[in-house]
């Protein structure tokens, strides 16, 4: 095999895992937190990853939850103490 050759196949190998890296990023599986900004206009939605379907995307908020909060599926911000004792509370 020609140099040439070895070349062509490196590029391609290193365009497949670029693209790889692209498309795992695009899917979210680098993002550690629990909810993702949804572009609506001109502005985000931060949305939770367990969010209820039959809530707008319009009724999450606008503005990331702080240290010790958390997004619930409806849209609102909690404090993590107060959401884990809500859903303690209703098993």
């Amino acid at each position: 095999m020609t140099s040439k050759n070895k070349l062509k196949y490196i590029f391609i190998v290193l365009v497949i895992v670029a693209a790889g890296f692209a498309l795992s990023d695009a899917l979210g599986f680098f993002n550690p937190k629990p909810y993702t900004a949804v572009s609506h206009g001109a502005h985000f939605h931060y949305v939770p990853e367990d969010r209820d379907p039959n809530v707008g995307i319009d009724k999450f908020p606008q503005e990331e939850p702080g240290p010790g909060e958390v997004i619930t599926p409806t849209g609102q911000i909690m404090s993590k103490s107060e959401w884990e004792k809500q859903k303690a509370d209703e098993q």
